[in-house]
């Protein structure tokens, strides 16, 4: 079988972690007889340096002809100061607009091996950690019009519309159910119904698509309950369906119970099953070309990949029990080793997984 892909691996240590993630990629591609056939593109800051663009055409062009795009991080410090249009996280913003991806899945799972690295409480790590966030992600208030700012009566006024519609938000609900059917059958759907008549129409439809959904529990919290509720009861959670801003930051701190955001991949899928892979993490440009970075996000939504794209379910779980093996193993990068474990670099890590497909 031939998996096409297109790497996009972006700046900071996005060129790290792509790399190591492309090399288990070929490991377990070489295992079971596929041919992996990558083209990588620009994307960010580098975009911008080289081309003056975040997102240049040829870039969407090579994700549209690819089954499926993996990607590092973007943005540094060098990019801030750019008016909002040119700044890399507009490239991100505007890839995920062009290929449809409205549904972002972040699975949050406490990996074995890593429970003390855990911020929360030995007794609330015990019980478990194994959520998926389900993130609408073309629409909300980071697309909606108009949006600005401007002048009156001698201030500035920042202004942006949180917009939804009903198809936007049944077909990402649909997403969530359907994967809650496949995990514990739970879905907790966070809005802010009691303020926001958007976040009404969202409880509405998610209300309606439930009824083709009868084996799963439904419940719905407020955005900032469900904040307190991610620390308290983690392991109350199984799947969690949210919209665009408020699954920005749920799945960031839900991804910070488990320790470190370098252990954590997310898939961006659209109708199609084009899907866009990438750790959660940033670009962390003060470490970049230290070769200390953690790969096994990248590594991880390779695999998710395998899973959602090419429907390789097999050699999925080949690369989660590679990590999960290397980790027992007891060898850690930088961010989450403690003492009387053996530190490794990022492409070590990348060899060590590799060697255990």
């Amino acid at each position: 079988m031939e998996l096409k892909i297109c790497t996009l691996p972006g700046d900071g240590i996005g060129p790290e972690v792509v790399r190591e993630g492309l090399k288990v990629l070929e490991k377990v591609a070489q295992k079971y007889g596929h041919t992996l056939k990558v083209e990588e593109a620009l994307i960010g800051g580098i975009a911008i340096d080289q081309k003056g663009t975040p997102l240049p055409q040829e870039t969407i062009d090579k994700c549209k002809q690819a089954q499926a795009v993996l990607l590092g991080a973007v943005g540094g410090p060098k990019w801030d100061d750019l008016e909002r249009k040119l700044r890399p996280e507009t490239g991100l913003l505007g890839i995920r607009k062009e290929l449809d991806l409205f549904a972002n899945l972040r699975p949050v799972k406490l990996l074995a091996g890593l429970e003390t690295a855990s911020v929360l409480r030995p007794d609330i790590v015990a019980k478990g950690i194994d959520l998926l966030v389900v993130r609408e992600l073309t629409s909300g208030i980071y697309f909606g019009q108009p949006k600005g700012i401007k002048e009156e009566n001698g201030q500035k006024i920042g202004f942006n519309t949180m917009l939804y519609t009903e198809q936007e938000v049944r077909r990402v609900a649909k997403i969530g159910f359907e994967a809650a059917l496949k995990r514990r059958k739970k879905l907790t759907s966070v809005d802010k119904a009691n303020v926001l008549e958007v976040s009404q129409l969202w409880r509405d439809v998610i209300l309606e698509v439930a009824k083709d959904y009868p084996e799963v529990t439904l419940e719905h919290l407020y955005v900032d309950n469900a904040a307190m509720q991610l620390v308290a009861r983690p392991y109350d959670f199984d799947v969690i369906v949210t919209g665009n801003l408020f699954g920005d930051i749920l799945s960031d701190e839900a991804g910070v119970i488990t320790g470190s955001l370098g252990t954590l991949p997310s898939a961006s899928l659209n109708a199609a099953k084009l899907g866009l892979y990438e750790p959660i993490h940033g670009s962390a440009p003060d470490i970049a070309g230290k070769d200390i970075a953690n790969p096994l996000a990248t590594i991880l939504s390779g695999a998710m990949m395998l899973e959602y794209s090419f429907d390789l379910k097999q050699e999925a779980k080949d690369i989660e029990k590679a990590v999960e093996k290397t980790l027992q193993d007891g060898y850690r990068t930088a961010d989450i080793w403690r003492q009387g474990l053996t530190k490794v670099s990022c492409s070590q890590m990348g060899d060590l997984i590799a060697q255990r497909i």
